[in-house]
C-alpha cells in the first residue's frame, strides 16, 4: 500500500505532544525537514511552528494556497466542516473512549467487569445452544459419513483332502 499522507500545505494533523496535545491543526507551510508552520483556527491554535515528530497526519486535507493567511485557512476549515468530520471519525471516537476509560473510578471499572461477565455468559449460552442444534442436524461437528459395506476378509482356502497315495 503506497504512502498517502504527505506533509503538505492543507494537510490536517493532530498534535501528539506538547501543550497543544489533542488539538487539530492544518499545515500552512513546510519550514524544513523537521518543522512546519501550522494554524488551527477551528481548534483555537494560533499560527506557529511545530516539529513534525509532534504531529500525527490525518486523512483530511484542506484546499487553500501556499502560505495562506489565517482568515483563508479559517474559511477553508469552515467550508470543509472539518470539526464535524473529525467528530465522526473513528480516530476521534477512540480518543474520546480513551479519555472516558482514564476517568473511570474503581467502582466504574468493577461495574464494567460485572457487565462484561454477564454479557459473555449470555453469549456463551446462546452459542452452545446453537452449536447443539447444529450438531443434531449434522451441520456442525464431525460429518456423518455413511459407512461403506465391510469388505470380505481374504482368507486362505481350506486345504482340500487329497487322496492318499498308495
Amino acid at each position: 500500500m503506497p504512502f498517502e499522507r504527505y506533509v503538505e500545505p492543507g494537510r490536517v494533523a493532530l498534535v501528539a505532544d506538547g501543550p497543544l496535545k489533542g488539538k487539530l491543526v492544518s499545515v500552512v507551510d513546510v519550514i524544513d525537514q523537521t518543522r512546519a508552520l501550522v494554524d488551527g483556527p477551528g481548534s483555537g491554535v494560533p499560527r506557529q511552528q511545530i516539529r513534525l515528530n509532534q504531529l500525527h497526519l490525518t486523512k483530511f486535507r484542506l484546499s487553500y494556497p501556499f502560505t495562506a493567511p489565517t482568515r483563508v485557512v479559517r474559511k477553508a476549515w469552515i467550508d470543509a466542516k472539518l470539526n464535524e468530520k473529525w467528530a465522526e471519525s473513528q480516530w476521534s471516537k477512540n480518543l474520546a473512549n480513551k479519555e472516558k476509560r482514564a476517568g473511570m473510578t474503581d467502582y466504574d471499572r468493577f461495574k464494567l467487569t460485572a457487565a462484561r461477565v454477564k454479557r459473555n455468559r449470555a453469549r456463551t449460552a446462546v452459542f452452545k445452544s446453537l452449536k447443539v442444534k447444529a450438531a443434531r442436524s449434522g451441520a456442525f461437528g464431525k460429518k456423518k459419513v455413511p459407512k461403506t459395506p465391510a469388505k470380505k476378509q481374504r482368507t486362505k482356502k481350506a486345504p482340500t483332502a487329497k487322496p492318499a497315495k498308495k
